[in-house]
């Protein structure tokens, strides 16, 4: 008689946690929250200057996610990895500042003085973070590779 109602917990906890394991999107955890690379970034996006930093730190963080290294150290590699961008990114603002005008004002995020390749830096530096996190926590597919390096880029 008691065997009945612990068989019937028993059972009841393995049905709550083959759920919690159904992963039925080759393996990914939450794949609403992965990138897909199969779409290109709208027209929108391509006159952000940003925007050419922002999809190069996206293919080579979820590219190195998989590595074993903190999140911290992945970011460096996919900043390191962007820096043809970055350095890109970095000679048209310089291009673009007026003479005489100051480089120097203060980060609308922190307060604190600051100019625009350091705002470039710190930039690049989060979105890759976040995006290493991201393919992490989603357990998302890396994008295509063609002779080592993300497809796209």
């Amino acid at each position: 008689m008691i065997r009945k109602p612990a068989m019937a917990v028993l059972v009841l906890a393995a049905l709550s946690l083959a759920a919690c394991e159904d992963r039925d999107h080759d393996g990914m955890a939450n794949p609403k929250i992965c990138a897909d690379f199969k779409t290109a970034p709208g027209a929108m996006a391509a006159s952000d200057p940003a925007t050419p930093v922002d999809e190069c730190t996206r293919r080579w963080a979820y590219s190195l996610a998989g590595s074993r290294d903190s999140g911290e150290v992945v970011a460096e590699a996919v900043v390191a990895a962007c820096a043809p961008v970055l350095s890109k990114w970095n000679q048209a603002s310089l291009g673009q500042a007026a003479p005489g005008g100051g480089e120097q004002a203060l980060s609308l995020t922190t307060g604190q003085p600051t100019n625009p390749l350091a705002e470039h830096s710190a930039f690049a530096q989060g979105r890759a973070l976040f995006y290493v996190v991201q393919a992490r926590a989603g357990r998302c597919k890396a994008p295509p590779v063609k002779n080592g390096v993300p497809e796209g880029l």
